[in-house]
């Protein structure tokens, strides 16, 4: 029997320090998250981030929490729902991170009878620290405790033309109205040194800024998350017929310390009235659920710096959450996997 497990990040039980603390812990002791030899990962983390982490990021919570719980949580939950119900095999949820763990997860499926599961990380674009960690951790679980399951990873869709289709015209329905100046594709950013790491041709040696690194569909560009923003990015502005000179690719959430992705989301942004840019709309791709990061990184804290710096409007545009043609996407990938499996 078949089945299907979608997978977030997860989020803390609620936003206190009390509770963000195990999660943040959770989260950056990953090996995947931070790719250092365990005791250096654990001085970092348990030695000076988890001192002061905790409280700030329990802060910066509690000003996006909703009373049904966490927003990445109710919208994940919301979206699963309905492809539950749209799909003809079992469809369950876990996070990476949190007490919605893959265990879980599998658990639920197994009960129902499922034995080939597709493994379906929520991140259209493939990165270490997000496809790999779930599909590694979701293995690894497989093999201790339902050794008779199959699993199937579902590829990153970053390029698949009906994400593409669905997420410009998300982006176009928010965008009705509004005479922007720079339309902003905001990505998640990572240490440059993750993207060598998952290629296997070796051929990444020196990233030059605003430009592509692989060519799309050779070996190199397989796990390259850098250029599957960057294509992302290219597709939906020939979906959108964006004139070049109106939108621009930045990296956000970056940790000091180590050589990241570039340019910065905060750097372009707080740049840009300077620089007679002063109506801007913010879209983040590598999210397809609103959630910390977009909600008060850049909707809250990005917009107060554009405005500091002398922005006049600004616009953060909704992830696809539980959008009726995301979820009838994500519907159609899970028939026409169990049809041809």
């Amino acid at each position: 029997m078949k089945g299907v497990l979608l997978v977030n990040l997860g989020s803390p039980e609620s936003p206190t320090p009390k509770d963000v603390k195990p999660y943040l812990d959770e989260f950056l002791m990953d090996k995947y998250v931070i790719d250092v030899p365990y005791l250096l990962r654990a001085f970092l983390v348990r030695g000076i981030i988890l001192r002061k982490r905790p409280e700030e990021s329990a802060h910066a919570y509690q000003k996006i929490w909703w009373k049904e719980g966490s927003p990445l949580i109710v919208l994940s939950e919301r979206m699963h729902k309905k492809v539950a119900e749209k799909s003809d095999i079992p469809v369950e949820l876990a996070m990476r991170y949190g007490s919605m763990t893959i265990e879980k997860g599998l658990k639920k499926l197994h009960d129902k009878g499922v034995t080939d599961v597709l493994l379906f990380p929520l991140y259209p674009q493939y990165a270490m620290a997000s496809t790999l960690t779930i599909e590694v951790l979701a293995e690894k679980i497989r093999k201790e405790h339902f050794p008779e399951m199959k699993i199937t990873n579902f590829p990153a869709f970053y390029n698949d033309p009906n994400y593409i289709n669905v997420l410009s015209n998300s982006i176009n329905e928010h965008l009705k109205g509004f005479d922007y100046d720079q339309l902003v594709f905001s990505y998640h950013g990572i240490p440059e040194r993750h993207i060598r790491k998952t290629d296997k041709t070796k051929s990444h040696k020196k990233f030059i800024t605003n430009q592509m690194c692989c060519e799309v569909g050779t070996p190199e560009a397989e796990f390259c998350y850098r250029t599957h923003c960057y294509e992302t990015t290219r597709l939906v502005a020939e979906k959108l017929q964006l004139p070049k000179d109106k939108y621009c690719v930045t990296f956000q959430s970056r940790l000091a310390g180590d050589k990241w992705l570039e340019p910065y989301t905060d750097v372009e942004i707080d740049n840009m009235p300077a620089k007679g840019i002063k109506k801007i709309a913010v879209v983040t791709p590598a999210f397809v659920t609103d959630c910390l990061e977009t909600l008060e990184e850049i909707a809250m804290r990005a917009k107060e710096d554009f405005e500091a710096k002398g922005g006049e409007e600004f616009l953060a545009i909704p992830c696809l959450n539980d959008d009726e043609q995301w979820v009838d996407t994500v519907t159609l990938w899970i028939k026409d996997w169990a049809a041809k499996n």
